[in-house]
């Protein structure tokens, strides 16, 4: 059976192991590795009988896999201090540049990657999909996907999400409304979702 470490390795910068061991062992949890979500890159759950889970998607880079951890983390040592405050308020915001700032270093993050993460973490949003720069930046280092995203493609477009197909219709202020094909029902889309531009 594959230990802790030997888990994790497949996942982070090699560089990151240890700070990441002694982050999780400071503040214990049931970590889980899971498959794909497409709705985000990892979450924080309290359950009724006090324990705490955090989750992770298995389908990240090493770099997003990294700061999702530790953003997650912060949620953990936030809900630890206050127990009820906002999810991603001041105190989320303190703890996760606390946490973050011993991975900020040329051993972990490569140099396009730590001017972001430096500007980013000045006021880190929700998602660091937030930032549209930092995700395009992460994208770099993604495996290799035939998918394209949203907002790469012209206004008009004919697309597929989830095996339903769509026409990309005007940006609203930070999203795109779209309308599926077969039921004319309008659709309201992140300029990062993963799509297939259909021909």
């Amino acid at each position: 059976m594959e230990t802790k470490i030997e888990i994790l390795q497949k996942y982070l910068p090699e560089e990151a192991l240890g700070k990441v061991i002694e982050l999780i062992e400071r503040y214990p949890c049931h970590l889980k590795i899971v498959n794909k979500r497409s709705s985000k890159h990892g979450d924080f759950k309290r359950f009724n009988d006090g324990k705490v889970q955090i989750t992770i998607n298995n389908d990240l880079n090493p770099y997003r896999f990294l700061l999702t951890l530790v953003h997650e983390y912060a949620h953990l040592v936030t809900f630890r201090e206050y127990k009820s405050v906002r999810p991603h308020g001041v105190e989320w915001k303190r703890n996760f540049k606390l946490l973050m700032l011993p991975f900020l270093s040329p051993e972990i993050f490569p140099d396009d990657l730590l001017k972001l993460l430096a500007n980013y973490l000045i006021n880190p949003k929700a998602s660091s999909d937030g930032d549209i720069n930092l995700s395009l930046a992460f994208r770099n280092y993604d495996r290799f996907s035939d998918k394209t995203l949203i907002f790469e493609i012209p206004d008009r477009s004919r697309f597929q999400y989830r095996n339903r197909a769509f026409i990309k219709g005007k940006k609203r202020r930070t999203r795109y409304e779209c309308i599926e094909i077969l039921t004319h029902r309008k659709y309201i889309f992140h300029p990062h979702a993963e799509v297939e531009l259909l021909k």
